[in-house]
């Protein structure tokens, strides 16, 4: 159903991955600085200055040496632990601002908020800049905020802030002249429109249509023939029809998939056995969060496909499950069981990794009367168990097998990851 006379906004962190390394560490304050993503593999985090030097997004780190070097680009691992602690407390913050059926995380640096209710009472400009400085005061961030009478125009809206240093963080397109509003739609490729990408608009430039005011003034009907009724939708947004509500009950998951490549190649059982386990207690952490169950289990395991003169090895193997489980030690063992299924001796790999498939409600599974009701139970108590020491202690306190312990062979290589300062150790000190 359609609705209309809307309000949102996008709150958006900008730089998220360095701006939260620089909330701890200041000198990194006017740095160009890079965040570096698994095994320090290609940059996927850029401060303005770093982008101001020609460093692309996703562009991989050997590639950039030369310009890192002359210009002391300062370069780190990414420590997602800070990152998802700043995230909590991000959206934290903006959760005092509405009510929670208004609040959508959007993702781990987003939050689209409703605001239709709050423009009869707030100027909402001015709403905004006392989230932005809220969050600034608390948690050191600096984010922008996008306002537009749909989800997609609070999108571009927050696009134009970030541009524009003279808004001052804030992009209220219902306060704005039209025709600076279709201005700046003149200057922003089509690529840049929410759910669009690169890939539809090569098709839409066949068209005649390069930005976003082009976009605005296409025929939806002809939009729908040419590509879906998702893609009309975006252009109805774009009009000013509200399409896409606020989803404040997160979607449940379909599958989970944990998996990460190694640090160093690694060619023994016992080794992909270790980081399989691994990959197991993070997903099955995930799939108790959710409150699912898994009935369908995936191991796969790669070489390198870009050795040379060796060939690539990628296999893998499914097990569908006899009942729907969340128990860590039943997922482990399976996992195990598949992983012998597909370990080929004498190859050096690369990744391997799990996916939980088929996941269903754990609140809405009547189990089978005839299985063994006491080995359910059994499973239960000692997950509820294990839930609360990970929840006192932390993830690394208890574990099966030796994953946890320090300097695996597998583990994955952050040369230049800062340290945890939400943990114990980790702690900033101050002198007196």
């Amino acid at each position: 159903m359609k609705q209309q006379n809307k309000i949102f906004a996008l709150i958006d962190v900008n730089n998220c991955y360095v701006s939260c390394e620089r909330v701890f560490n200041p000198k990194l304050n006017g740095q160009p600085v890079i965040v570096l993503s698994n095994n320090d593999g290609c940059a996927v985090a850029r401060s303005q200055e770093a982008k101001d030097l020609g460093i692309k997004m996703a562009v991989p780190f050997f590639k950039i040496k030369d310009i890192v070097q002359k210009h002391d680009v300062q370069v780190l691992s990414s420590n997602y632990a800070l990152y998802a602690e700043m995230s909590m407390r991000f959206h934290s913050i903006l959760a005092e601002y509405v009510a929670p059926e208004d609040h959508e995380i959007y993702s781990i640096d987003e939050s689209f908020l409703e605001l239709t209710s709050y423009s009869e009472i707030y100027d909402l400009s001015d709403y905004a800049q006392s989230i932005r400085a809220r969050i600034w005061k608390w948690i050191g961030l600096p984010v922008c905020v996008g306002i537009g009478r749909t989800k997609t125009e609070a999108k571009i809206a927050n696009n134009i802030a970030k541009k524009n240093s003279h808004m001052k963080g804030v992009c209220n397109l219902l306060s704005m002249d039209p025709c600076a509003v279709e201005s700046c739609y003149q200057d922003i490729d089509v690529a840049e429109v929410w759910g669009i990408g690169r890939k539809h608009s090569k098709k839409l430039n066949t068209m005649g249509i390069y930005s976003v005011l082009d976009l605005i003034c296409a025929d939806q009907h002809q939009i729908k023939k040419y590509f879906s009724i998702v893609m009309a939708r975006t252009v109805m947004e774009l009009q000013g029809t509200s399409c896409i509500g606020i989803e404040n009950a997160p979607t449940p998951k379909k599958q989970i998939i944990a998996s990460r490549s190694f640090g160093e190649r690694i060619t023994a059982l016992s080794d992909l056995k270790e980081a399989l386990g691994k990959y197991v207690q993070d997903g099955v952490k995930r799939l108790r969060d959710d409150d699912s169950l898994c009935s369908n289990i995936i191991v796969f395991i790669q070489s390198s496909p870009f050795e040379v003169d060796v060939a690539f090895y990628n296999e893998s193997r499914s097990m569908t499950l006899p009942e729907p489980t969340d128990s860590l030690i039943d997922l482990m063992n399976f996992a195990f069981k598949l992983l012998e299924m597909v370990y080929k001796e004498g190859i050096s790999f690369k990744k391997c990794g799990v996916i939980f498939n088929d996941l269903i409600s754990k609140k809405s599974y009547i189990p089978d009367l005839l299985i063994d009701h006491s080995h359910l139970d059994e499973n239960q108590d000692l997950m509820l168990v294990y839930d609360e020491i990970q929840k006192r202690f932390g993830a690394t306190k208890l574990a099966i097998g030796p994953c946890y312990l320090p300097n695996r062979s597998w583990s994955m290589n952050r040369a230049n990851l800062s340290r945890n300062y939400f943990s114990k150790e980790g702690m900033l000190l101050i002198n007196k």
